[in-house]
Order: structure tokens, then sequence, then C-alpha cells
């Protein structure tokens, strides 16, 4: 039942709230300020990368996933998700009031859009759900990040001497880094965007550090210990 509360909480703080504004900045079609420099159009099209890229998609059930079921570790998840509702909130105020087009799609070769083939029809997906807006700060950078360091926490904290668990926690930051890489090569993201991404989420990421740290001393006579048993 918490899971589900957590997932319906996303969808409503994060998932509608970003793609209402990327339909809305879309409709408007209207660029405040444009962030393109030389090199966004000198990084190549490398059409694989969609993988990785769409891979961000997966970082969300892992984070159900890998939540333990106890007190702390519920806690945790509330403090994590409102974080990360509030960075979308933030990153949604440039997207409605300073946005800009990314309009690189066209760089993209024939070869790799047309045809049946898995990379056709994944760029085909991104193009048809997500409009060539809400740039900067780059949500792909800003989540991904987040929930890695989340799941990475808590998938030590639950198997400290596992080395499957480490190797895991590895092919997350190998993912990590190809994910940063494939917005830029897949012509979804400017570099301006990947940068100021990368402030926000590691801003982000220390800002809650301590108070999970802190929901993870607490004793149990600080703990309702009735949390999330339905009495």
């Amino acid at each position: 039942m918490f899971r589900l509360e957590i997932f319906i909480f996303g969808l409503l703080a994060v998932a509608i709230p970003y793609f209402s504004s990327n339909l809305f900045a879309g409709a408007n079609g209207v660029t405040f300020w444009d962030p393109e420099i030389a090199l966004d159009r000198q990084i190549p099209v490398i059409g694989w990368m969609i993988v990785p890229y769409m891979a961000l998609y997966l970082y969300y059930p892992a984070v159900l996933i890998f939540n333990q079921p106890d007190d702390r570790s519920r806690l945790e998840m509330i403090a994590g998700v409102q974080m990360l509702s509030a960075l979308t909130i933030f990153c949604l105020f440039f997207f409605v009031f300073f946005p800009a087009e990314i309009d690189m799609r066209s760089d993209i070769p024939q070869s790799i859009l047309e045809g049946n083939g898995w990379k056709s029809t994944l760029f085909a997906t991104i193009h048809a759900t997500d409009q060539p807006f809400n740039a900067w700060p780059s949500l792909h950078i800003v989540h991904s990040y987040f929930l890695g360091r989340v799941v990475t926490r808590w998938v030590l904290q639950a198997w400290p001497t596992s080395n499957i668990a480490k190797v895991f926690v590895g092919v997350i930051w190998i993912e990590y880094i190809l994910l940063c890489i494939s917005i830029l090569t897949t012509k979804q993201h400017y570099l301006f965007d990947l940068a100021t991404g990368l402030i926000l989420a590691i801003f982000a990421w220390r800002f809650i550090l301590p108070i999970m740290e802190q929901i993870a001393n607490l004793t149990d006579d600080q703990l309702d210990l009735n949390y999330g048993s339905g009495k």
C-alpha cells in the first residue's frame, strides 16, 4: 500500500506537472533564450544511445523496489519523494517562464528515424510523447542522479558486503554516465542543459543527505512504531 501511495504521489507531483508544462511550452512555441552553442551541433548523433537515454524510466521503479520495508526507509522515501517533487517544480518554473526549444532533431539522420527497427521505434516514441522543450535544467539529469544516489544508498545499506550489490551499483553509475552523454548524442538536450542539471542535482543531494542521515539515526523511541502497520 505504501509503494502504491508513493507511485500515485509521483504521478500527481512529478509526471503530470512535467508533461503538462511540456505540452504548454510546445503549444506556445516560444523561446525566451536559446542556450545553444556551436559545439552542440558538432556532437555526433549516436543512435544506440537512445537506450541509456530511455533507461531513466528504470530508475523510478528501482526506488520502489529497493526501499526497505521498515519505518526508517519509509521516512527516507517520503523525504526523497518530496525533494524530487520540489526539484521538478523548480525546473518547471524555468520551463514555463524561460522556455527554450531544442531544435536539433533535424540533425538526426533519416536512416535512424525511418524504418521498423528498434532505434527508430524508440526515437519515434520519444518524439511523439515529449515536445522539444523543457530544456534546462535537464530533468533527465536531475532525476537520474538523485534517484541513482537514493538507490545506491539503500542497496549498500541492505547488502553492505555483497559483491553483487557493488556490481549493481557500478551498473547504475555506468548507466548514469551514458545517460549524461545520451541527452547530447540523441539531440534531446544542449550542453547547457546538462551542466545546469548536474549542478542542481548535486546541490539537491547534498541538501537532502543530512536529512536522510538524521532519519537513519532515529532511535526506536523516536519512531512511530505503528508507522505503516495499518494500526
